[in-house]
């Protein structure tokens, strides 16, 4: 013990009187080599003020299903069931991860919304192009029109004309009228802001379709973990039964205590609340994955393959972060809603400037009988007459003074530009830190399933040997119990770990627009615990390790030297 605390104290004292330079030195070079923040390019530089939507960055989805999935077609959207038959599930439907990712694709009620808002966004542009041209109005009042009047005068004042007059006629008349803006100042912001608008619902359809693929797959990657936890929970109960039939039948034997069996008989009630457990999880995760791909209400998906690595993430941290600022659309986003607002503060000083119009109005009129005559008898309906009117005229509209309404809204549109640079200078932190923490989730993954297929080896190993010593007379049955409950929990962990990596892998592909993965090759698990050649503590931060059990491919930045020979158990 002297000895120890020497040595940690002499190692204490090189810490104190050798490392403060060292650390003081690289500060200063570490501070010298800061990059200067204000020479970073600016991303109006980099994408333009108008980054338009780049559907080629993203395979399509699917508009058409295989033979073999058609009969998993959604719905109708209004469709309703009203009878329990109708909601009753009739098949269990084996789904592998392409398959779950064709269906959503295809059935997603969310995603065809997003299509439908690009649609709404283009027809909203030609709306606001239309500005160009000239509108043609044509009108009529009548159409045409009976007139009939009687007219009496006071007799005093009538000397020359009939105390009585009659009108009776009939009228049709038109108008024709071309009006062409010549001047409109808030034309051009206006078309501007529409067709921001529709590459804004461009970059929204295609973040639904990384959503939307996203969630299929951690779905069917928790419907993975269940199935696991189901399969290792039937494991453990049938092996707790042995345990307790094994313990009772050695009581009944008279080599046995009552103490035994009632721990046999407590861990095997233990695993199967498990079990019960987990079979209420599986259910959940095979009906949100019926929900997440718009299956038929009769239908139930299961999972096709069991969970495993999907592959090796390839590109470096840096490389990752670099890729998600380029990809990502939602920095493209808040771009386009600055553009956005920028045309909509032009657009509000146009209400205080003069717009300049043709105007050409043409009209023409027929009426037939008279006015005017001193009886209904003597109009003569025969009598008619014609007219057509032509005028051409250029129109100026100028308001001069607005109570300072149209300035407000000027500067209101202005501020949220300002916002959406606050907005980007977040998002931007954001985004880095959702990469970050899936690229450190998916590196403690992989730490996580060498250490749990360790754990899983040993375990199991130590249930053997202390079933071998009850057999021996030399053991007790709470051995048995505790290595058997570690044995479940290695094989729970493990399963985790197999999620956790696919999970963050899935999260680093949605965060970053890199898709590209090798592919692992499978292998069989050996029968024998390999040996460690370092300590699995202290964990210190690394370069990201293959979880796949093959060597990594060249070019990876996976750190080769440091990747333990464990096998998983896949």
């Amino acid at each position: 013990m002297r000895r120890i605390t020497a040595g940690l104290c002499l190692v204490a004292g090189v810490v104190s009187s050798g490392v403060s330079p060292a650390l003081s030195e690289d500060a200063v070079q570490a501070k010298s080599a800061l990059i200067d923040q204000v020479t970073l390019p600016d991303v109006i530089d980099l994408k333009g003020v108008r980054p338009k939507a780049d559907l080629s960055v993203l395979a399509p989805a699917v508009d058409a299903l295989p033979a073999s999935l058609e009969p998993l077609v959604a719905p109708p959207n209004l469709a309703l069931p009203d009878a329990p038959s109708q909601v009753r599930i009739h098949e269990l439907r084996p789904l592998t991860l392409e398959e779950a990712i064709q269906l959503a694709e295809f059935n997603s009620p969310q995603l065809k919304a997003a299509a439908s808002r690009v649609d709404q966004a283009k027809s909203a542009l030609r709306a606001a192009i239309a500005a160009w041209y000239p509108t043609v109005d044509l009108s009529a009042s009548g159409l045409p029109q009976y007139f009939e009047s009687y007219a009496y005068r006071n007799p005093d004042f009538a000397t020359d004309r009939a105390d009585e007059s009659y009108a009776r006629e009939w009228r049709v008349n038109g108008e024709l009228k071309v009006s062409w803006d010549l001047i409109n100042p808030a034309r051009v912001p206006q078309i501007a802001a529409a067709r921001d608008r529709f590459e804004r619902a461009g970059d929204a359809y295609l973040i639904a379709l990384r959503d939307l693929r996203l969630e299929a797959q951690r779905a069917y990657f928790d419907l993975q973990r269940a199935d696991a936890e189901v399969r290792i929970g039937q494991d453990s109960v049938k092996a707790s039964l042995v345990s307790y039939r094994d313990a009772r039948a050695r009581f009944n034997a008279g080599v046995n205590t009552k103490l035994d069996v009632l721990e046999a008989e407590t861990q095997l009630a233990r695993d199967r609340d498990t079990m019960t457990t987990n079979l209420r999880d599986q259910d959940q995760e095979r009906r949100n994955l019926a929900r997440v791909l718009g299956l038929p209400q009769d239908v139930t998906p299961t999972a096709a393959t069991p969970a495993r690595p999907l592959g090796l993430w390839e590109s470096s941290l840096q490389e990752s972060i670099v890729a998600a600022y380029n990809y990502r659309e939602e920095l493209d986003q808040l771009i386009l809603d600055i553009s956005i607002n920028n045309s909509q503060a032009n657009a509000s000083l146009a209400a205080v400037q003069p717009v300049l119009s043709f105007v050409n109005s043409t009209s023409a009129s027929r009426t037939a009988g008279q006015s005017g005559q001193p009886s209904i008898s003597d109009i003569d309906m025969g009598d008619f007459t014609d007219g057509v009117q032509n005028s051409t005229a250029l129109r100026v509209s100028w308001r001069l003074f607005d109570g300072g309404r149209s300035r407000a809204e000027y500067q209101r549109s202005k501020q949220a530009a300002e916002q959406s640079r606050f907005d980007f200078a977040n998002l931007r932190g954001q985004i880095r830190f959702e990469v970050e923490q899936s690229f450190f989730g998916l590196r403690a993954a992989i730490q996580s399933i060498e250490t749990t297929a360790i754990e899983v080896l040993s375990s199991k190993e130590s249930l053997r040997l202390s079933q071998l010593r009850v057999q021996a007379g030399v053991g007790v049955q709470r051995e048995v119990v505790n290595n058997q409950r570690d044995v479940t929990q290695a094989e729970l962990k493990y399963a985790h770990a197999i999620n956790s990596y696919n999970s963050n892998l899935a999260l680093l592909q949605r965060r970053t627009g890199l898709d590209a993965l090798v592919a692992c090759n499978a292998v069989s698990l050996p029968s024998t615990k390999p040996e460690l050649d370092q300590p699995l503590i202290p964990i210190e931060p690394t370069p990201l390790k293959t979880a796949c059990p093959t060597v990594a491919t060249a070019g990876s930045s996976v750190d080769q030297t440091e990747t333990s020979p464990v096998q998983p158990l896949w």
